[in-house]
């Protein structure tokens, strides 16, 4: 399976399969005298390139998946760039340094132009590159050079590579790698793989050091003080595949198709049930996300799936992406809570029902959006709520008309991207069709957040005004005051947890991936921070204080036992 490209939600959904084979070495033997030659162990690197705007939020699903399938004589190594930050010269020497053979390289649209720098590295370097994804998939002749490009890939794999990576391992040991991998059947029609059954992710045996989301410097003394939150991780874990909607501007009912296919309950929970023990064993924290690009797309199913997670007590943090008409089911919400689910990733995309109807997503009702909301948040669940500046009908001052409206519901985590028009989708043979395109290719000149056409009712710099000011005010310090001061009811818990979220997601926009930038934010959210520490000193005061009342009686029972004891005696 290859990575999703879904422009600003790239940085926190999970970004399903992709493929991309790694480094090998090839060592050829000569077995008895009428035995074939063949290839023994191999070394494979599978690399995901980072963002270039965040890093440690979520490892990529995919790396994991193709690791967990490959034969169990080949040693696979993982390297995420968003974790293990490299330029072209480090990656090279590891893989030299590791006796690499063949790099993997899975990367979604706003990530290629960097995978292909990275890729065009590895091969000068004098190792075979395979590149996957859904990039990839829709425009194999970039990668491949046959568009009049340079070439970056030795091979690439189209679409779901669950079927077809066996054969790209065995073809690599021979040394006899195709150009193009795609699943097709014996009449050349393309196949989806079944997820039943699916391969299990030996989570609790792998080293994710590289992901902890806590900072290096807060780590030591969260060990100290803060029981199992020095350690804190998104796993990425998938129950289905595929969406029927076909939103205009989405990628993914292209590459999954729009016909659905579910894991089983049952490997669904065993996951969950190995993550929770792995995680109570090291003392840390496990926050799961469902990246499913609708996890509530069968209503039924999902409710079954959730009342098995409660009934074999595999509860963990769970966030998930669930689409607003699906979440007016009373029994539904009740089972996410029950299940312990915590936040629900929402495409709203815009409060204009003419917007929504141009990028055919009319399922979704702006006005029912605040009962969706107070529906969570009545069970301590909130949203991460996604808007899209710059479709057709936007006009100025459209982030002042949707900040109004997020104003008025329960506080939440809004994140906001610019239309992007990614390749063979709808929308960007529309554009293209129309002239509205100023870079047909602004995938291989990525700048984060700009515009890569023209907008019908405001100028390109008029939108990238409206997006700025959206995050701006979205995630200032008053408005995170504010944020807090709404749930200032609710549990310590929940309070620290809103925070914390706030903190990361606003670095989705602005760049903070220095200790001076956070130390720059720490210092502005100065006085939120200074109310929750010293609640949390109050509720650590009171805490003792109840122990030693709740000690106090036994001793003096004891005492007492003891004395008539001593009198007895």
């Amino acid at each position: 399976m290859l990575p999703r490209g879904r422009s600003f939600r790239a940085h926190f959904r999970l970004v399903l399969v992709s493929i991309s084979l790694s480094e090998f070495a090839l060592r050829k033997v000569r077995l008895r005298s009428g035995e074939a030659t063949i290839s023994q162990l191999m070394r494979i690197l599978l690399y995901n390139p980072d963002n270039g705007v965040t890093r440690n939020f979520m490892p990529h699903l995919w790396m994991f998946l193709l690791q967990s399938i490959t034969p169990a004589a080949h040693e696979v190594l993982l390297i995420d760039g968003n974790a293990r930050p490299m330029n072209e010269r480090q990656l090279v020497a590891f893989i030299r340094e590791k006796q690499i053979g063949l790099v993997g390289i899975g990367s979604m649209t706003r990530m290629v132009a960097r995978a292909y720098r990275m890729a065009d590295a590895i091969r000068a370097a004098g190792v075979p590159v395979v590149m996957g994804g859904p990039h990839v998939t829709e425009v194999p002749d970039e990668a491949l050079g046959r568009d009049g490009g340079p070439r970056h890939a030795d091979a690439v794999a189209l679409g779901e590579a669950d079927e077809t990576w066996p054969q790209i391992v065995a073809d690599a040991a021979r040394g006899e790698l195709r150009e193009i991998y795609a699943p097709v059947d014996e009449s050349g029609k393309e196949r989806k793989p079944s997820l039943q059954p699916y391969p299990s992710i030996p989570w609790e045996r792998l080293d994710l050091d590289q992901f902890n989301m806590v900072p290096k410097v807060a780590r030591p003394l969260l060990q100290r003080h803060a029981n199992g939150w020095h350690s804190v991780h998104l796993i990425p874990i998938e129950s289905g595949r595929g969406c029927p909607y076909g939103c205009e501007f989405c990628t993914v009912t292209g590459f999954f198709g729009d016909s659905i296919r579910f894991r089983s309950n049952e490997s669904v929970v065993d996951e969950l049930l190995r993550l929770k023990k792995h995680a109570r064993k090291n003392r840390s924290q496990v926050i799961v996300f469902f990246i499913d690009d609708n996890f509530a797309i069968n209503i039924k199913r999902t409710k079954s799936l959730l009342r098995d997670i409660i009934d074999a007590g595999a509860q963990l943090p769970w966030i998930a992406q669930i689409s607003a008409n699906l979440l007016r089911d009373e029994e539904l919400v009740d089972l996410i809570e029950a299940s312990h689910g915590k936040w629900i990733f929402i495409g709203m995309e815009s409060i204009d029902p003419v917007n929504l109807a141009d990028v055919n997503k009319s399922f979704n009702k702006p006005a029912e959006y605040a009962a969706v909301l107070d529906r969570l948040a009545k069970r301590d669940i909130y949203a991460i709520t996604s808007f899209i500046v710059g479709l057709d009908n936007d006009t100025p001052g459209v982030a002042d008309r949707t900040l109004e409206q997020i104003a008025s519901w329960p506080p939440g985590l809004p994140v906001f991207g610019q239309i992007t028009p990614f390749p063979s989708t709808p929308l960007y043979d529309r554009l293209l069709k129309a002239g509205r395109l100023t870079r047909p290719k602004h995938w291989l000149e990525f700048a984060p957040y700009q515009m890569a056409n023209t907008p019908l009712k405001m100028s390109i710099d008029q939108t990238h005004a409206e997006l700025d000011k959206a995050w701006t005010e979205s995630y200032s310090p008053q408005r995170n005051a504010m944020a807090l001061e709404s749930i200032a009811d609710k549990p310590f818990k929940i309070r620290v947890m809103h925070f914390a979220m706030r903190m990361f997601f606003r670095g989705i926009y602005f760049p903070q991936m220095t200790k001076r930038a956070w130390l720059k934010l720490i210092v502005d959210n100065r006085r939120s921070i200074f109310k929750l520490v010293t609640a949390g000193v109050g509720k650590w005061r009171a805490s003792k204080k109840e122990v030693a009342a709740a000690g106090a009686p036994r001793e003096s029972i004891q005492g007492t036992e003891g004395s008539v004891r001593a009198r007895s005696a």
